[in-house]
């Protein structure tokens, strides 16, 4: 039980100092290392505190935060319809939901690889954004993860740097909202892992401390790249230990 729970601290720290190096990561660490030791809904569960905490701030602190809820509004119901409609696949079987996360964070990894940057005109939107939010919301209520495809449809829409700061922290703070409350739904949330997942957020704050710390120091382009790749094969192991095991 002491080494589980050291286990846990030690990931939200790393995924903490992810977040604070590069900005974005803390779902997908915490998600990716937690699935190793304890089924995903768990991890879940044990995540969303701290992922909301870590990202409110980025969320409230933008130029734009009322303009940006208007306009990505379709993509944030999107999120909430989709991910209450495959929660239960991650309830459900602790093989599967493993097997997905790891198809998940491969792909992310492979995408932010090797994919090319596209862009979606304004006059798209009004489908692409709700599109976005669901696809977003199944994949994230599925496996936990919520990084793909909002981040890089975001990315896409060609904001200002700040306006697409906020925006990232606005779609990290809905996805775990929406979570938490799907996993409630479920009866998969309880008093005691809310508060376990309030504990876990001081070890996240404190890594992200220390990411942000040495964030200029960090040759950046070369620890994005291998935080990438260890992400294909943390992700492919995941999913042949759920397949073959």
């Amino acid at each position: 039980m002491e080494g589980l729970a050291l286990f846990i601290g030690i990931a939200f720290l790393a995924a903490g100092f992810v977040k604070g190096a590069i900005g974005v990561g803390l779902p997908t660490v915490v998600m990716g290392l937690l699935s190793i030791v304890m089924a995903p809904a768990q991890a879940a569960a044990l995540m969303v505190l701290p992922a909301i905490g870590t990202n409110i701030w980025q969320m409230l602190a933008g130029p734009a935060l009322g303009r940006l809820l208007r306009r990505l509004a379709g993509m944030i119901a999107g999120i909430f319809i989709g991910t209450f409609a495959t929660i239960g696949l991650m309830t459900r079987s602790a093989a599967g939901a493993s097997a997905a996360l790891g198809l998940v964070l491969a792909a992310y990894g492979a995408y932010a690889l090797f994919a090319r940057r596209f862009e979606v005109v304004p006059r798209h939107e009004r489908w692409a954004s709700p599109l976005t939010g669901l696809v977003t919301g199944m994949i994230s209520g599925a496996t936990g993860v919520f990084v793909i495809p909002n981040v890089p449809y975001l990315t896409a829409l060609r904001m200002e740097r700040e306006e697409l700061v906020q925006s990232i922290g606005i779609s990290a703070f809905v996805c775990p909202l929406a979570i938490t409350l799907a996993l409630a739904t479920h009866g998969r949330y309880s008093a005691e892992l809310a508060g376990n997942s309030f504990l876990a957020l001081f070890p996240a704050l404190a890594g992200m401390y220390v990411g942000q710390r040495i964030r200029r120091r960090l040759p950046a382009a070369s620890f994005m790249r291998w935080f990438f790749i260890g992400l294909v094969a943390l992700g492919g192991y995941m999913f042949a230990r759920a397949v073959y095991r």
